[in-house]
C-alpha cells in the first residue's frame, strides 16, 4: 500500500502563490489554480497526524466524477484532471458564502431543533420532525465562510443586507443549488442511497458564476442509505450512513473530539488501513467504479509532472 501524501511543495513557473488547507495544496497561477488532493484527514477541525492512503485519491476523483456529471446543469471551474490526485481549472473568486442545502433533519439542523429552535437561517421549521426526517422540501441555510474559526449560519436577508451577495448573483446560486442537489439526489437514488444534506461553494471568473471547490465528496455530503430508512425511522433507530463519520466515532471511542486538552489517539497501520479500505469501498458505492489505485512509487515527482504539463 501506498505511504500517502502529507504535504506537497513546488514551485512552478508562473506561480504567484500557494495556499494549503486541511486538505488540499492549491498552486495559484494568474488565471488557473492547480489542486492537489493529498492524504491528509481531518476530524473536528484538527488535521490528524499521519495521512491516509489514497484517500486524497478516492476525494479528487469523486469530486471530478460529480463535476463532470453536472456541468450540462451548472457550469464549473475544472478544466482538466491529469493525475488521480490533481484537478486543474480556473482561478474563481470565491463568494463568502457556502450554500449548505438540507433535504433531511439531520446534523447541525436536527441539533438546533432539538434546543427548541424552530427557525433555521430565517427559514420555519414544522413543529412534531424527527432526527432524520425528511423536510417538506429541501431548504437552503447558507453559513458565512469564515477566514479563520468556525463558518456561522446566516440568512438570505443578512446576505444581502450586508452586501456579502448582491441580489442578482444571490439568486442565481440559489438556482444553481437547488439544481445541483436535485441532480445529486437523483444519481444517489440509483446508487441505492439518499442525498441528505451538502454544500456548494460558487466563485466569479470575469462576470461568470461557477461552481467551485469539490462536490457531493463524503467529506461535504451526508448520505444515508435508502434500503431500511423508512423501518429505522418507525423504530427511531440511527441512520445507516455513508460519510466519514465512522472517522469521528473512531477518535470519539478513543477520548478525542477535539477539545482542549484532548490528545489524538495514536493510528496504529491497521487502524490507517482500515480507514484506507472504507473511503476505497465509499468511491465505489457512491460512483459505482472500481477503484483502481495510482502508482504510488514516486508520488511527488508524478504529481509535479502531471501539474508541469498542465499549467
Amino acid at each position: 500500500m501506498s505511504k500517502g501524501i502529507k504535504n506537497t511543495q513546488y514551485q512552478f513557473p508562473g506561480q504567484v502563490d500557494f495556499y494549503r488547507g486541511k486538505v488540499r495544496d492549491v498552486y495559484i497561477f494568474e488565471r488557473t489554480i492547480a489542486v492537489v488532493a493529498t492524504d491528509r484527514i481531518s476530524a473536528f477541525d484538527v488535521v490528524l497526524p499521519k495521512p491516509i492512503p489514497y484517500k486524497g485519491q478516492v476525494l479528487n476523483q469523486i469530486a471530478y466524477h460529480f463535476l463532470s456529471s453536472t456541468a450540462s446543469i451548472v457550469p464549473n471551474w475544472v478544466t482538466v484532471c491529469p493525475d488521480p490526485n490533481v484537478t486543474i481549472g480556473k482561478k474563481c473568486v470565491p463568494f463568502k458564502v457556502e450554500m449548505v442545502i438540507r433535504g433531511y433533519l439531520a446534523g447541525h439542523a436536527w441539533r438546533e431543533y432539538r434546543e427548541g429552535k424552530r427557525s433555521l437561517c430565517g427559514i420555519s421549521l414544522p413543529e412534531g420532525l424527527k432526527e432524520n426526517d425528511p423536510l417538506p422540501e429541501p431548504i437552503i441555510t447558507p453559513t458565512t465562510k469564515a477566514d479563520q474559526g468556525h463558518d456561522e449560519d446566516i440568512s438570505r436577508e443578512a446576505i444581502l443586507a450586508q452586501g456579502i451577495v448582491d441580489e442578482s448573483d444571490y439568486a442565481q446560486l440559489e438556482k444553481y443549488t437547488r439544481a445541483l442537489f436535485e441532480r445529486g439526489s437523483e444519481m444517489a437514488r440509483d446508487k441505492g442511497l439518499i442525498l441528505v444534506d451538502t454544500k456548494y461553494e460558487f466563485g466569479k471568473y470575469g462576470d461568470e458564476i461557477l461552481l467551485i471547490d469539490e462536490i457531493h465528496t463524503p467529506d461535504s455530503s451526508r448520505y444515508f442509505y435508502k434500503e431500511g430508512y423508512a423501518q429505522r425511522q418507525e423504530q427511531g433507530l440511527p441512520q445507516k450512513q455513508l460519510s466519514k463519520e465512522f472517522v469521528r466515532q473512531w477518535l470519539i471511542e478513543n477520548g478525542f473530539q477535539g477539545k482542549e486538552g484532548q490528545s489524538i489517539p495514536e493510528m496504529s497501520p491497521e487502524i490507517i488501513e482500515n480507514i484506507s479500505n472504507r473511503y476505497i469501498e465509499l468511491y465505489e458505492h457512491i460512483t459505482g467504479k472500481t477503484f483502481v489505485p495510482a502508482n504510488g512509487s514516486d508520488i511527488a515527482s508524478r504529481i509535479q509532472k502531471a501539474i508541469l504539463e498542465n499549467i
